[in-house]
């Protein structure tokens, strides 16, 4: 309630319109309410408590909230008691809108001033927050402790039972980017369930406002692949890829540019690294060392690639001694070759057919 600004001496009051009075009967303890424009003479048992006071006007597109408000009836009309006293709904609150000037009844207090409706921007929205149970406009039963968003573009008009918990954004979606989301709580994503705390990616290019039960992780951008470069992966839980396989946790593999022009991994994968090509021309060599082959690794055993040729190394093989230069002989000139183990030499430029070499033979 606004501070008195009366003088206890003063008799006459005149009221100027859209002002009002607030006047103590001593002899009933009533307080009433008098509105300009007016000539007020106070008597001996009256006492002017307030006033006089401009009435609060709310213009368009604007409301205030009010504590303690009148009761009203039906028709809108202030309810009294037997003693003439304006009945009020004490603790609760009251949204008013632009309307005429209106004075306050005795015991109701501005709780928030005259503010500006909250204008929702296109791509954004508010988050709100049922506090006590009520049904909306909609038709929808909202229970304390609800959360759901009121998308721009709108203006917002403000209900005593919800709380704003703040204004979203939405993020911009470029191409070759995703975003990495998470459920705070469980949520349907379109037809898709999600449960609390799964993760998921959003890669559509355009806006994108996360859900009331969505936070954004991260933004991700895509890895650009070359036939010179691929991309190395790790699975972090198993789950099925975007090609349709399986991959078990800890399974490593790369992605080349035959595969795809670009790549953005997914929540259960990680990139280990970028795997640059490696080119062999006709006078070089290389031996790798547990290659994979037919998908699987072959672990102790090694494989040799005779240039002119170029390939991936892929997860768990390396090169033995790097990429080596042949040995070029002249027409005198030959070399001792000594096995190291055992196997089957098929060089038709040193056998006529196949040999089996014991380990140690030269």
């Amino acid at each position: 309630m606004p501070k008195s600004t009366t003088n206890s001496s003063m008799s006459i009051y005149r009221v100027a319109p859209y002002h009002y009075l607030h006047v103590l009967d001593q002899t009933t303890n009533v307080t009433q309410v008098k509105i300009g424009p007016m000539t007020f003479i106070r008597q001996d048992n009256q006492e002017v408590v307030l006033g006089p006071e401009k009435m609060i006007t709310i213009p368009p597109r604007h409301y205030c909230v009010i504590k303690n408000p009148a009761l009203r009836d039906s028709d809108g009309a202030v309810v009294e008691d037997e003693h003439k006293q304006v009945k009020l709904r004490h603790s609760e609150l009251e949204v008013r809108r632009a309307s005429e000037p209106f004075p306050l009844f005795p015991g109701e207090v501005v709780h928030t001033p005259v503010t500006p409706l909250t204008i929702v921007a296109a791509n954004s929205a508010l988050s709100l927050q049922a506090i006590l149970d009520f049904t909306d406009d909609d038709g929808n039963e909202r229970i304390a402790g609800d959360e759901w968003q009121f998308k721009g573009p709108g203006t917002y008009i403000p209900r005593v039972e919800v709380k704003v918990v703040r204004l979203v954004h939405a993020v911009v979606v470029l191409p070759n980017q995703a975003l990495r989301l998470r459920a705070i709580k469980e949520v349907e994503d379109g037809e898709i369930k999600r449960v609390t705390g799964e993760e998921w990616l959003v890669e559509r290019v355009g806006a994108y406002l996360p859900g009331v039960y969505e936070e954004i992780v991260d933004t991700l951008n895509s890895y650009v692949l070359t036939e010179k470069v691929a991309l190395h992966l790790r699975a972090i839980k198993s789950f099925e890829d975007r090609f349709g396989k399986t991959r078990k946790t800890g399974e490593e593999w790369l992605i080349t540019f035959e595969e795809a022009e670009s790549y953005i991994n997914g929540v259960y994968e990680e990139v280990v690294s970028t795997v640059d090509i490696t080119t062999l021309n006709n006078r070089q060599y290389a031996v790798i060392q547990d290659p994979v082959l037919d998908g699987k690794q072959h672990l102790g055993a090694k494989k040799l690639v005779k240039g002119p040729n170029s390939f991936f190394l892929q997860p768990g093989e390396s090169l033995e001694g790097g990429v080596l230069d042949v040995y070029v002989l002249g027409e005198d000139e030959g070399l001792i070759l000594r096995a190291s183990e055992q196997f089957m030499d098929t060089d038709t430029k040193t056998v006529v057919k196949k040999k089996h070499r014991k380990g140690g033979e030269e």
